[in-house]
């Protein structure tokens, strides 16, 4: 197997493919980064993505960046995990949906929403109200135990890392839809594995005293 670089800047949108690394169990190569001290934005860096954002990894020299199409081509390139709904299954387009939902609709409601920025007009919105964000991410989840029922997968990563940050900064309500969804999550070895290392890798990469 070819090998995958990792470039990783802990406790950032990055964790979300280094939790996805845990539930593959396949290994990589981490180059590890700093956001603190800029080296996302190094020659070094800008040379792998030229917006200077984490994560991204190189793998059959190509290059992806963004957190959901990673795991989304992670997920396809590691089949055995069954962490993605192989093409010509009817919940492929659902899985897809889930996929994409979180960086396009509830990332940028929940970023809105912690920013106190007004409302868009509904034509410009890219994800139409931030009720209706809500209230539709609480019933996807609230049957569970996962996104697409039983089975695990890339989506619910990429969507409950999102959840995470979100309820932890208080840019998210607290719905019970919402707790117990990432009471599931937070179960997972893979996911207490992720913590417990970028919470070490970013004690590392900036020491104190």
């Amino acid at each position: 197997m070819d090998k995958i670089v990792f470039h990783h800047a802990p406790m950032s949108r990055s964790n979300i493919v280094h939790w996805m690394f845990e539930e593959l169990g396949v290994p990589y190569e981490l180059h590890a980064l700093s956001l603190d001290k800029g080296d996302h934005k190094k020659p070094e860096y800008l040379a792998v993505n030229p917006v200077g954002k984490v994560p991204a990894i190189t793998h059959q020299g190509v290059t992806i960046t963004e957190a959901a199409a990673i795991c989304a081509y992670l997920a396809d390139e590691f089949p055995a995990a069954k962490l993605a709904v192989p093409v010509g299954t009817p919940q492929r387009g659902l899985y897809l949906k889930w996929l994409f939902y979180s960086p396009s609709c509830l990332e940028t409601a929940m970023i809105d929403n912690g920013n106190n920025r007004p409302p868009v007009p509904p034509r410009q919105s890219s994800y139409g109200d931030f009720d209706t964000v809500m209230d539709t991410v609480a019933q996807a989840v609230k049957d569970g135990p996962y996104l697409l029922g039983p089975q695990f997968t890339s989506a619910d990563v990429v969507l409950g890392s999102c959840l995470q940050y979100g309820i932890l900064t208080k840019a998210l309500p607290e719905r019970p839809e919402f707790a117990a969804y990432l009471k599931r999550l937070t179960a997972r070895p893979a996911l207490q594995r992720s913590f417990a290392k970028n919470q070490a890798l970013f004690a590392e990469l900036h020491p104190t005293g």
